[in-house]
């Protein structure tokens, strides 16, 4: 555990990733195998190829395997920066998605005054990744993600829509803590930190191993508010 200083409200947590990162390392290339049906979050890529303009810098927080987001912006001709918690996710993306560039970073490392700057983006992807955080902190990494984007600039985010805070599920063979808003909550806690909502859906997804529960997933393609 560390604790993060720096004033935006970072230092007031003590941030615990114990055993996150580790899941993902162990888990690898069979996370994209259990979640094989991503018409969601491709839907939601789709929105930020067609809404920004060619060329345009696109983070991919919490990128994964790289497979199907960075991979689908950089075939769109978007600059791609990926960002990791995961060493061994980190990899596979540079394997998969070369056109890409990718970092093991924690999100908090990004915050104003935090000791990465990976510069300004036009957009920002982030699929399932803020789920992962305590409650306590998804506002302030909302704000991080409000900081790292330029005016006007779009967020597309996905969640599982539950109320739960730092929640310890099975995964895959493993045990990650995960937190969740009623949509209405999660709405506010957009607003409040600087987004409007311009489009929404949801889908019902059933993971294809015994082990992960179904669940409602959100999808809110958001813009940033100056």
């Amino acid at each position: 555990m560390s604790r993060a200083k720096d004033g935006t409200g970072y230092d007031r947590l003590r941030l615990d990733r114990s055993g996150q990162a580790e899941a993902f390392d162990a888990i690898g290339d069979r996370y994209d195998e259990a979640f094989p049906h991503k018409e969601g979050q491709i839907a939601a890529g789709d929105w930020l190829v067609e809404s920004l303009d060619p060329g345009s810098r696109v983070l991919d927080l919490g990128c994964g395997t790289g497979v199907p987001t960075a991979r689908q912006l950089a075939d769109a001709g978007f600059e791609v920066v990926g960002v990791d918690l995961s060493g061994r996710m980190v990899e596979l993306a540079r394997e998969y998605v070369p056109a890409a560039t990718f970092h093991q970073l924690d999100l908090a490392d990004l915050r104003p005054g935090g000791p990465r700057d990976l510069g300004r983006f036009d957009g920002v992807a982030a699929f399932f990744s803020l789920l992962m955080l305590p409650r306590a902190e998804i506002p302030l990494a909302l704000r991080t993600i409000h900081h790292l984007l330029n005016p006007g600039g779009l967020l597309a985010l996905s969640m599982v829509e539950a109320h739960v805070d730092d929640f310890e599920i099975p995964f895959l063979g493993h045990t990650i803590r995960v937190s969740g808003y009623l949509l209405d909550d999660l709405h506010r806690i957009l607003d409040i930190t600087g987004f409007e909502i311009v489009k929404e859906t949801s889908y019902t997804y059933a993971p294809a191993v015994a082990d992960v529960p179904p669940e409602e997933q959100v999808f809110l393609c958001c813009r940033r508010r100056d």
